[in-house]
């Protein structure tokens, strides 16, 4: 693969003379492998004034017309599959086993987008439930809601973005995307795709930078809706600053499963061990703590351990590999001191936990106590925690004691305990017999408490990043 290049694209034009320039380093081998040309505030300026210029544009192109191009979008990723899959691995330092999966999930997005660009419709409402509207009629219809900003993270960092612009576009509206700088070749090389699809040249304005770029998008009254996906920090700085606008947050979790004492021990382990560690962990619904009754706690640990052992740690553009690195050596630097950190406090380590570069082999821990940041914060690397109770209620009162809610997993083959925790975790997701990391892409996805706001999925961002408009007819028809 040739070096690779990270540029903005703005007002129908890639920009890089004269741009201050940043290394893109592979975290795997520590490689300089391209360059990232970031964005001046005069192009961020100009990417606003051209979003706003073009909305109109695009808010009038036809439903169908939507749906061809998303449609076409789709079957040229599925044509360059494998280069994206490898450019993922080289720049996130993800393996192919998990990039190949991204790719496939961001062509079903862009497909599930086009689908939902041909449902936009509205209803019909009566007056005449009330006394004063005998004759009246109201109809509302779904109208874009203008400029959307879309600010995605590097863990998912091609399949994320086809949850922004996917929808967005489907809807009618003109983008500006601004990726995480750890993945902006990916984004630049997507962006070159859904060109070549068709998409018009002022529909998507494509912004290099970091906070300070992220900061001014975000705060500009020009912007209607603010889609993020990231930190809770970043989320709540977003939330704060965007004004009168509307915020879809996808942000945080510390993932929480459930393991009784009736579960199929097997089953648990192996996809514990399996969503623990994809990816290095750096998933926001990631298994990160695992609640096991006393009853099965031997067998289950065990079970888990021998599981993790198993998998290969290793170069991520390897087929054989399981796991590759984290972001960069300074994520995995925090990870081994919060490892450390619950190893003082009393945690066994059982597996894992050594650091070399970027990469940190997958850690068990086993009982760490609520204060460790590995069990109340987001660790997002390569660490479980294994935590025993006596009671269901007890169980489901710990993984509720969170900051975090987005999704959590429960083992059991009785149905009245899965109902029960069902209903009693306070997350926006449950899975029944599976992990917190399970979801499939036109399913609606978010959290409450600090882990966001809103819904994602193609349907159910279209409807945040829709209005609903009403005409009324007072004498009816």
């Amino acid at each position: 693969m040739s070096e690779l290049k990270a540029l903005s694209y703005i007002n129908g034009e890639w920009l890089d003379a004269n741009h201050v320039k940043e290394d893109i380093i592979n975290p795997y081998s520590g490689e300089m492998i391209g360059t990232s040309y970031l964005a001046s505030s005069e192009d961020i300026e100009q990417a606003l004034s051209i979003a706003q210029q073009a909305k109109k544009q695009l808010a009038a192109i036809s439903a169908l017309e939507r749906s061809t191009l998303l449609t076409k979008a789709a079957a040229l990723l599925e044509e360059q599959k494998e280069h994206f899959a490898k450019l993922i691995s080289l720049e996130l330092g993800k393996p192919l086993k998990n990039t190949r999966d991204e790719v496939s999930r961001s062509i079903e997005t862009l497909a599930q987008s086009a689908e939902e660009a041909n449902r936009l419709i509205g209803e019909t409402i009566p007056g005449n439930v009330s006394s004063r509207g005998q004759r009246a009629m109201a109809m509302t219809f779904k109208v874009p809601v203008g400029v959307v900003l879309a600010i995605t993270p590097f863990n998912a960092p091609l399949n994320l973005i086809c949850h922004k612009i996917g929808p967005a576009f489907a809807a009618g509206n003109a983008i500006i995307l601004k990726p995480a700088p750890q993945t902006s070749a990916v984004a630049t090389a997507f962006v070159k795709l859904l060109l070549e699809a068709g998409f018009p040249e002022k529909s998507l304005q494509l912004v290099i930078g970091g906070v300070d770029a992220g900061r001014q998008l975000v705060t500009d009254e020009r912007t209607n809706l603010v889609s993020f996906t990231g930190g809770a920090v970043g989320g709540e700085h977003i939330s704060n600053s965007a004004g009168l606008k509307k915020v879809l947050l996808e942000l945080g979790g510390n993932g929480a499963t459930i393991v009784h004492h009736d579960a199929d021990i097997e089953l648990a382990a192996s996809l514990c061990a399996k969503t623990g560690f994809s990816n290095s962990g750096q998933s926001c619904i990631s298994v990160q703590r695992i609640y096991v009754h006393k009853q099965i706690m031997s067998s289950f640990t065990e079970t888990l351990k021998q599981k993790v052992e198993q998998l290969v740690v290793g170069d991520p553009l390897s087929s054989e590999s399981d796991i590759g690195c984290m972001v960069d050596e300074q994520a995995a630097k925090r990870v081994e001191a919060w490892i450390q950190e619950a190893e003082k406090m009393g945690a066994e380590l059982l597996s894992g936990g050594q650091r070399k570069g970027a990469s940190v082999t997958p850690a068990i821990l086993l009982n760490p106590p609520k204060q460790a940041k590995v069990v109340c914060e987001e660790v997002f690397g390569p660490v479980v925690s294994i935590l025993p109770y006596e009671e269901l209620d007890e169980a489901i009162k710990e993984a509720n004691d969170s900051r975090y809610g987005l999704q959590a997993g429960v083992f059991t083959n009785q149905l009245d305990v899965a109902l029960h925790a069902a209903k009693e975790l306070e997350t926006g997701g449950v899975v029944i017999n599976g992990t917190s990391n399970f979801r499939l892409d036109h399913w609606p996805y978010g959290g409450i408490k600090r882990s966001g706001i809103g819904r994602e999925g193609p349907r159910f961002a279209i409807e945040e990043m829709t209005e609903t408009k009403m005409v009324v007819l007072p004498n009816g028809l």
